[in-house]
C-alpha cells in the first residue's frame, strides 16, 4: 500500500518552491549532457567481447530498454514535479524503508561509477602519454578529483556545455572516421552482422552485451531532480527526456557501427581504449589528440558523478539516514569534506579490486534494483495517488515491460557481480532498518532526539 501521508521536503506546506527557469531546449541539453558521457569511450571493447562484432546491436537494445524505464520516470516526474527522484517515488509507493534502499543504491551506484571511470582513465588512452600501473593511476586520479571537489563548485553553464561539446565532438570524430574507412574500402561491413561468441549464442550474447551497453545510457534518471525547476514539466520533461535519449542512442549506435567496421573484434575486445583503435586504423587524426579528448570526457564524467555522490551522502546524513560525521564541511569552502573523503576512499577500494567491466556491471545491477522500484511504483501510485493533474501517462505496457527488462538484464549479470551488488543492497537494508528504528524512537519521544 502507498504511504500517502509521507511528505518530502518539497511537499511541506510553506516550504519555498524552486524557481522554474528550465525550458524544453535547456532541459534537453541538460539530459543529453548527463547521458552522453565517458562510458562509451571505455566500454565498446567490453561490449564486443561479450556480444561479438555487431557492437551496435547491444547498444540499440540498451537504448530501447532505457526508453521503457524512461517512460516511467517521465510519468512520475510530471506527476510529482519536485526533487527527490527514485527515493521519493519509492517512499510514496512503498514507504520510507524502500525509499531509503533506493536512495542508498543510487549513492552506491555513483561511487561504483567513479571507480570504473578511474580505471578507464588509467588505460590505453593515458598510455599514449605515459605508462603507469592502472591501480596507481586510479588512486592518484581519484585523489586529485577529491581535492577539486573539496575546493568548491562554481556553477557555470558554459563550462558544462564545453565539456559536453568535447565529449560529443570526440564521438562524432569516430563516426566520421568509420565512414571514411568505408569510403576508401578498408572497413569490414561483414562484422556488423557477427553476433555471438564461442561461449554464447546470439541471443545470450546480445543480452550480456546489453548489460554493459546499458551503462552508457545511465544518467537520465538524475534529471528528475530538476523537474521542479522546469517551466512546464508536463510537456517539457517527456519531450526533453525522450529526445535526449534518442539523440544519445543514435550517436552511440553510429559509434558502434564505426568501431565494428574499422577494427577486428578481437583487437577491439582486448583494448581499454577501444575508440583509440578506430583512430589508429583510420589515420588522419593524431592519436594523442583523441586520447586527450577521451581523458577529458572520462575525467569530467568522474568529477560530476563524484560531486553527485558526495552531496547525496551529505544530504542523507543531514536527514539522519547516514552517520552524522558525513555532515562535516570545510569552514571556508563550505564543501562536505567528510562525505567527499569517504566516497573517494570507497571508490579507490573498488577501483583496486575490480575491472572496468565488473564495476560497470555492478553499477548496472544497482540501478536495475532502483529501476525495478520505479517501474512498479508507477503502477502502485496509479491506484492510490492521482498526483498532479494532467500529467504525462505512459501506456501501462511500458512500465510492465520496463520491470520485466530489469529482471531480464539482471539474469545476465555474473555471479561475482551479484555478490558485490547483494553486499551493497544488504548494507543498505541494514541502514534502512536502523533509520526506521531511529524514526520510531523520535516518534515515541515526541520528535526530540
Amino acid at each position: 500500500m502507498a504511504r500517502l501521508g509521507t511528505r518530502s521536503p518539497a511537499d511541506t506546506p510553506g516550504s519555498p518552491a524552486l524557481k522554474r527557469e528550465l525550458t524544453t531546449p535547456l532541459l534537453y541539453f541538460f539530459i543529453l549532457g548527463d547521458v552522453l558521457g565517458a562510458g562509451v569511450y571505455v566500454l565498446v571493447g567490453q561490449v564486443a567481447a561479450d556480444a561479438g562484432g555487431a557492437v551496435w546491436v547491444p547498444l540499440a537494445v540498451a537504448l530501447l530498454l532505457a526508453m521503457l524505464t524512461a517512460a516511467s520516470y517521465a510519468e512520475l516526474a510530471t506527476k510529482y514535479p519536485r526533487a527527490g527522484g527514485a527515493s521519493h517515488y519509492a517512499t510514496r509507493a512503498f514507504g520510507p524503508f524502500a525509499g531509503f534502499v533506493a536512495g542508498f543504491c543510487m549513492l552506491a551506484a555513483g561511487i561504483v561509477s567513479v571507480a570504473a571511470l578511474a580505471r578507464g582513465f588509467g588505460g590505453d588512452y593515458l598510455s599514449e602519454f605515459v605508462t603507469l600501473p592502472v591501480g596507481l593511476v586510479a588512486v592518484l586520479f581519484l585523489a586529485v578529483l577529491a581535492l577539486v571537489n573539496a575546493r568548491g563548485i562554481k556553477e557555470s553553464t558554459r563550462a558544462n556545455v564545453a565539456a559536453t561539446v568535447v565529449e560529443v565532438g570526440g564521438l562524432l570524430v569516430i563516426v566520421a572516421l568509420g565512414a571514411w574507412l568505408l569510403l576508401r574500402g578498408d572497413g569490414d561491413v561483414g562484422r556488423l552482422g557477427q553476433l555471438g561468441t564461442p561461449e554464447k549464442g546470439a541471443a545470450a550474447a546480445v543480452l550480456s552485451g546489453s548489460v554493459l551497453a546499458y551503462y552508457s545510457f545511465v544518467g537520465f534518471e538524475t534529471s528528475v531532480n530538476v523537474a521542479e525547476e522546469t517551466r512546464d514539466p508536463r510537456r517539457s520533461y517527456p519531450r526533453a527526456l525522450f529526445g535526449a535519449l534518442a539523440t544519445a542512442g543514435a550517436v552511440y549506435v553510429l559509434v558502434g557501427v564505426a568501431a565494428s567496421v574499422a577494427v577486428p573484434t578481437a583487437r577491439l575486445a582486448g583494448s581499454s581504449g577501444p575508440l583509440l583503435e578506430v583512430v589508429e586504423e583510420a589515420g588522419g587524426v593524431p592519436t594523442r589528440l583523441f586520447s586527450a579528448i577521451a581523458l577529458v570526457a572520462v575525467a569530467n564524467g568522474a568529477l560530476l558523478t563524484g560531486i553527485m555522490s558526495s552531496r547525496l551522502a551529505y544530504g542523507m546524513a543531514k536527514d539522519g539516514l547516514l552517520p552524522a560525521a558525513l555532515t562535516k564541511v570545510l569552514p571556508g569552502r563550505r564543501t562536505p569534506w567528510a562525505a567527499i573523503a569517504v566516497t573517494t576512499v570507497l571508490s579507490m577500494l573498488l577501483a583496486l579490486t575490480g575491472s572496468v567491466a565488473t564495476l560497470a556491471s555492478t553499477l548496472v545491477l544497482l540501478l536495475l534494483v532502483v529501476f525495478l522500484m520505479v517501474n512498479t511504483a508507477v503502477l502502485v501510485l496509479r491506484r492510490d495517488d492521482r498526483g498532479e493533474a494532467d500529467h504525462f501517462r505512459a501506456p501501462t505496457v511500458l512500465p510492465v515491460l520496463g520491470a520485466a527488462s530489469c529482471v531480464a538484464l539482471a539474469t545476465q549479470i555474473e555471479a561475482e557481480v551479484w555478490l558485490r551488488g547483494l553486499l551493497v543492497v544488504a548494507v543498505g537494508t541494514v541502514l534502512a532498518a536502523l533509520a526506521a528504528v531511529r524514526r520510531g524512537g523520535r516518534a515515541r519521544g515526541g520528535g526530540r532526539e
